[in-house]
C-alpha cells in the first residue's frame, strides 16, 4: 500500500507511504479517496491526522505518469484526482495535516484539505505547477486562495516558489510551527484532544464553517441556526450542559 490507515484512541492516522518522495501518483491518489471515506465512515475515529515521512511529507505528483497523459486523458483522469482529496477534506471529523520537509504541488493541495496544519521548522510548501506549464489541479487554486487571500495565493501560483515555515506561517498558509523532531507528537496530540470532545458539536462545528464559507452571510447564519438548533437533541449536550451546571466548565466527559 502506498498510504497507511492506523486507529488508535480515536486517532486515525493517514500516513503516505511511498518513498523517496511519497509523489502522489494515480494509485495513491485513489487510495486516498478510499481512506478517507472509511475514516468519514467509522465511530472508532473520531478525529484524523495526515503525515507523510519524516523527511518529506509529499513532494508533488507523479511528473513522469503524468507526462504520459494527453488532454483525453486528463479530461477523464482530472475529476477522480479532484475526488481523492476532496474525500480528505471532506471528512466530517477535525483532521490536521503534519507537514515535514517538502509539501509541493499536490502534497501541498493534499495538506490544504486539513482543518489545521502543523509544521517542523525545515519544511517547504509551494504550488510550483506553472513552472511545468499547468496549474494546480487538486484543488490548489481554489483552497489556497480561500485559505490566504486570492492575491497571495496568485503569487505562490504563478511564482511558483516555495515558501519556509515562517513564510507560511505569516501569511496563514500553516497554523503551527514546531522543531522537526516534534512535528508528529504535536499533530497527534492536537487531534487526541479533539477525539475525546463531543463528535457531533464537532461535526456541526465543522459542516457550518466550510458550508458558510461557500454562500452569503445570511445563508451561512442560516445554516449555523439549524445545525445549532440540531445539537439540542443530543445526548452530547446533555452531557456537556449538565457538565457545566453540575461541575464547573470544561469538565464534560462525553461518550466515546
Amino acid at each position: 500500500m502506498t498510504v497507511n490507515f492506523e486507529i488508535a484512541d480515536g486517532v486515525g492516522t493517514i500516513q503516505l507511504d511511498r518513498p523517496p518522495m511519497n509523489a502522489l501518483d494515480i494509485a495513491t491518489q485513489d487510495r486516498l479517496r478510499e481512506l478517507g471515506e472509511e475514516a468519514t465512515r467509522r465511530d472508532d475515529v473520531r478525529a484524523v491526522v495526515v503525515r507523510g515521512s519524516e523527511k518529506v511529507f509529499a513532494a508533488g505528483a507523479d511528473i513522469k505518469e503524468m507526462q504520459r497523459m494527453d488532454h483525453a486523458a486528463m479530461v477523464v483522469r482530472s475529476k477522480a484526482l479532484q475526488d481523492s482529496f476532496s474525500a480528505i477534506a471532506r471528512i466530517p471529523k477535525p483532521v490536521v495535516a503534519a507537514v515535514t520537509g517538502y509539501a509541493l504541488g499536490g502534497g501541498c493541495e493534499l495538506a490544504l484539505c486539513a482543518d489545521f496544519r502543523i509544521a517542523a521548522e525545515n519544511a517547504k510548501l509551494g504550488q510550483p505547477e506553472i513552472l511545468l506549464g499547468v496549474i494546480p489541479g487538486a484543488g490548489g487554486t481554489q483552497r489556497l486562495a480561500r485559505l490566504v487571500g486570492p492575491s497571495k495565493a496568485k503569487d505562490l501560483i504563478f511564482t511558483g516558489r516555495h515558501v519556509r515555515a515562517d513564510e507560511a506561517l505569516a501569511i496563514g498558509l500553516v497554523d503551527r510551527v514546531v522543531p522537526a523532531a516534534e512535528v508528529f507528537e504535536a499533530a497527534h496530540a492536537w487531534a487526541a484532544q479533539l477525539a475525546k470532545g463531543p463528535a457531533l458539536a464537532l461535526r456541526a462545528a465543522k459542516e457550518a464553517v466550510d458550508a458558510g464559507l461557500e454562500t452569503d452571510l445570511e445563508t451561512g447564519l442560516a445554516i449555523e441556526r439549524s445545525v445549532f438548533a440540531g445539537l439540542f437533541a443530543t445526548e452530547d449536550r446533555e452531557i456537556g450542559m449538565r457538565s457545566f451546571v453540575e461541575d464547573g466548565p470544561g469538565k464534560a466527559k462525553f461518550r466515546r
